[in-house]
Order: structure tokens, then sequence, then C-alpha cells
């Protein structure tokens, strides 16, 4: 008879738990990576206004950059995380900030637009590439607590986000060859996913087939998650909500991360360096919100903290258009902090919905997130062309109330399993 210490390792490999305790040197490493990568990803946003002046591009023209670096991104991480769950590749997250460095290198030298969009897909491959991996080693790392890791892991992807902007604001002063300084974070980047590489080849749950146990006596142990006797219908309309939800989120977000700065400057007449910092305060605030979801989302249910984040942002999301400079500032700190603990919360809900494919729900969910910013900058910059910034931002002002669908996601309580008793001899 299998011993209990064996059903219960085989439990967590099949949930893509280890049972051991969380390993906070490594989550906070690959946060930390996360940061330098999405830090090199928003430089490209930042620069938006540089590049529109160098290059003499239209609003749809820049919307077009964005489509291309988000695109790339969404359409190659899903394909990357089905690969990587066949076949766990542990130093391709050191190749991927390897390719961000060459897109980054070629946006600082490129001499036309047709270049700037080639620099804008490589550092997207990069990105698709870095995501899937980097989730699944923070989920390894997260000793049972799922939501916790993925938070921590996302705030640095954040932090990187609002730092993007604010080094632009201060580093780039003298143009798009200012760019190159930065490789200098993609070297370090490199070598610290190298080494996370080697952490994650000798890490025992990355060969679950190293398990053996008694055929008769796992068919016997009840479900590994609460949610496992949900029909494959029910999972597919739950998937489809997470969707739903995440373009809410994606194209609101995509209306302040790619427009904010023009927004400002065309409406309260502030200066690009103005606009750049009031970026940073947003995406600070991004950042910061990011840590609630997972944690919260761990304790009392995800399903609670993704109603709270997309559908409590609505009336702040309303009063944005109508707002002063000062208000303006202080309802987008409101708005990134609510909005940003969703991302954390649906991600993790829909690794417990599919089990055992961490890589592909991961590179799927950050893909189409990826997808969502890329296609809603591009859409938006060519309504701007045809309307205004001001119709933008009140026409964005809506799309929170998609979160309504939440209601109909199931209540998938954290998986609090709890082994058979073991069986007493009659002998």
């Amino acid at each position: 008879m299998a011993s209990d210490t064996n059903l219960t390792a085989i439990r967590a490999a099949a949930r893509g738990d280890t049972g051991e305790k969380t390993v906070f040197k490594i989550l906070l490493t690959i946060s930390f990576c996360h940061l330098l990568n999405d830090t090199l990803q928003s430089l490209i946003p930042a620069i938006y206004p540089l590049l529109k002046n160098s290059f003499h591009l239209d609003f749809g023209q820049v919307g077009l950059i964005a489509l291309t670096l988000q695109l790339t991104a969404s359409i190659l991480q899903p394909l990357v995380g089905l690969y990587t769950d066949r076949r766990p590749q542990p130093y391709s997250l050191a190749v991927g900030m390897g390719i961000t460095l060459s897109g980054l290198l070629a946006l600082a030298l490129a001499p036309s637009y047709a270049t700037v969009l080639a620099a804008a897909g490589l550092m997207g491959i990069g990105s698709a590439v870095f995501h899937p991996e980097s989730s699944r080693v923070a989920r390894m790392a997260s000793g049972g607590q799922h939501g916790m890791a993925q938070s921590l892991f996302q705030v640095g992807g954040n932090a990187g986000s609002a730092l993007g902007p604010l080094l632009a604001a201060f580093v780039l002063t003298k143009g798009q060859s200012s760019l190159a300084w930065f490789s200098f974070l993609a070297f370090f980047g490199i070598v610290l996913l190298a080494n996370i590489g080697a952490w994650t080849k000798h890490h025992k749950s990355y060969s679950p087939k190293s398990i053996i146990a008694d055929p008769a006596r796992l068919a016997a142990m009840p479900p590994a998650h609460a949610h496992a006797a949900l029909p494959t219908g029910k999972i597919a309309l739950s998937l489809a909500i997470l969707v739903a939800l995440m373009f809410s989120k994606f194209f609101y977000l995509a209306s302040l991360m790619s427009y904010y700065t023009f927004y400002l400057m065309a409406k309260f007449h502030v200066s690009i360096q103005s606009a750049q910092l009031h970026l940073f305060i947003f995406l600070g605030a991004v950042a910061a919100g990011t840590i609630i979801g997972g944690p919260v989302g761990d304790k009392f249910g995800r399903k609670y903290v993704i109603w709270v984040s997309i559908l409590g942002v609505l009336p702040f999301t309303l009063l944005l258009p109508y707002s002063n400079l000062f208000w303006t500032s202080v309802l987008t700190v409101i708005i990134g902090l609510i909005l940003a603990s969703a991302f954390s919360a649906i991600l993790v809900y829909a690794q417990e919905l599919m089990p055992g494919r961490i890589g592909a729900v991961s590179g799927l969910f950050f893909g189409f997130a990826f997808g969502m910013g890329g296609i809603g900058a591009a859409l938006l910059g060519k309504l701007v062309d045809l309307t205004s910034l001001n119709f933008v931002y009140h026409l964005c002002s809506f799309l929170p109330a998609i979160g309504i669908l939440t209601s109909f996601l199931p209540n998938l309580e954290p998986a609090k399993t709890k082994l058979p008793a073991p069986q007493r001899s009659t002998v």
C-alpha cells in the first residue's frame, strides 16, 4: 500500500504544488526580473511623443507600434506555454531577455518607422518567452500560496511598467539613442535568469514523472480540487467570462498607458516631462494595488476580488473625464489601485479551473492581456484621429461595467484538500 507521504506528493504534484515552504529568494528574484523585463517593455509607450515627433507619426501609427509589441507577445505566449508544459525549458527565461535586449538596441538605433516596428516586434517576442515560464517558476516557489506568489510576481512587472516612464523622463533627454543605456539592465537580467534556470532544472517538481504510487489507491482518492466536478461546459463558460473581464480591464488600461500623456498635454497643457511623471504616478498605483489581489484571494476567494476590482472601479472611471488636473491625478491613482488587483486573482482562478496546464493558462492569459493592450491602443489611436481624446476617455469610462459578468462565475474556494484517513489493517 502506498504511504500517505507518497499520496500527498502525488496530490501536490497534480495541483502544481511541491509540499515545500515558500521559497522567497526565488520569488523575489523572479519578481525583480519581471521588473527588469517590464521596465524595458514600458520604455516604448514612454517614448511615444518622441517617436511621434521624430518620424512625424499620427495617432494611428503610434497605436500600430503598440499593436506590434503587444500582438507578437499575445500570439506567442500561449504557444510558448503549451510547449514548455510538455518540454520544460529552464533556460528559456535568459533567452527571452536576450531577445528583448536585441530589440532594445534595434529601437535605440532605428533609422525609420519600419525599423521601430521591427524592434517592437522583437521586444514582444522576448516578453512572450519570458512570461509563461516565469509564472510557472513563481508557482513552483509558492509553497502552495499561489495567489500571494502571483501577486508578488505581478507587482514586479507593474513596478517595472511604472519605472519605464520615470526613467524615460530623466534618462532619454538626449533622444532615442539614449535607450542603449538600458541594455545594462537586460544584461543583469540575463545573469539572474540563468541562475533561476539552474534552480528550476534541479527542483523536484520539475520532473513529476519520478513520483510512483499504487494506481488502485490513487483512483480511490477524492478530487484534488473543489471544482473538479464542474462540467466542461461550465469551465468553458467561466473561461469566456474571464476573457471578457480581461478585455474590460486591459482595454481600459490601454487608454491610460498609451494616451494618458497626450491627454494631459492636450487638456491641461502640461509639459512632456510632467505628463510622464503623471504616468509614473498612475503606474506606481497599479504596482501598489497588484500585491493586494493575490493574498486577499487566497483568504476570501478569487471571485470576490475579481468582482470588486472590475465593477468597483466604475464610479471612478465615470468621473475621470470631468475632472481637473488635481482630481485626474487622484482618480487615476484610485483606479490603478483597484483595477490592478484583478489580474493575479483572474490568473490563479483560471489555473484552478485547468489544473495541470499552468504554462498554457499563464501564456493564454498573459498573451490575451498583451493582445488586448495592443489592439486597444491601435483601435483607440484610430478613434482619437477620427474624434478626440476626450471622446475616447468618455467612451472607455463605461468599460468596467462588464464586471457584472462576475456574478456568473462559480465560487471556487481555495483548495483545502484533506487526505482520506489511512485504512486500518484488518489482519
